[in-house]
C-alpha cells in the first residue's frame, strides 16, 4: 500500500494535496473529504447506512492531526473531527475521486438539494 510523502493543505482554495511514494498525486477538495468522512456519523454502522451530507460546499479544514504512522484525523471547521483517514482510505479517495464525486452529486440531486457554487 502506498504511503504519503507529502501533504499540503491549501486553506484558501480548500484543497488537500497529497503525494504518495508510488508517484500518485491527488488534489482532494475539503468538501469531498468531509462528505466521504470515514466516521460512523457519515458512513453509518453498516452497509447502506451512509448519511448524505448537505451544505458542505464551504467547509474547510482547521487542523490535521497524525494518528500513528498510518492515518490522519481531519478537524473540519464545521466541528466534525471523528473520522480517521488511513493512508489506504485517502489513496482510495484519490483513485476513485471522479466516480465518488459524481455519485455524491447524483445523491444531492436525488435528494432535491442544490449545491451552492463558490465564487472563483
Amino acid at each position: 500500500m502506498p504511503t504519503p510523502t507529502e501533504l499540503n493543505l491549501h486553506q484558501q482554495s480548500r484543497v488537500l494535496e497529497i503525494t504518495f511514494d508510488d508517484g500518485s498525486h491527488f488534489s482532494l477538495p475539503c468538501e469531498y473529504l468531509r462528505v466521504y468522512s470515514p466516521s460512523a456519523e457519515v458512513q453509518g454502522h453498516g452497509p447502506g447506512q451512509r448519511v448524505l451530507q448537505l451544505g458542505k460546499e464551504d467547509v474547510g479544514i482547521d487542523k490535521i492531526e497524525p494518528v500513528g504512522n498510518y492515518a490522519i484525523c481531519l478537524h473540519f471547521d464545521d466541528q466534525h473531527n471523528t473520522g480517521i483517514y488511513s493512508w489506504e482510505y485517502l489513496y482510495r479517495l484519490g483513485v476513485e475521486q471522479e466516480g465518488l464525486w459524481k455519485a455524491y452529486l447524483d445523491e444531492l440531486e436525488k435528494a432535491g438539494h442544490k449545491r451552492k457554487t463558490r465564487p472563483s
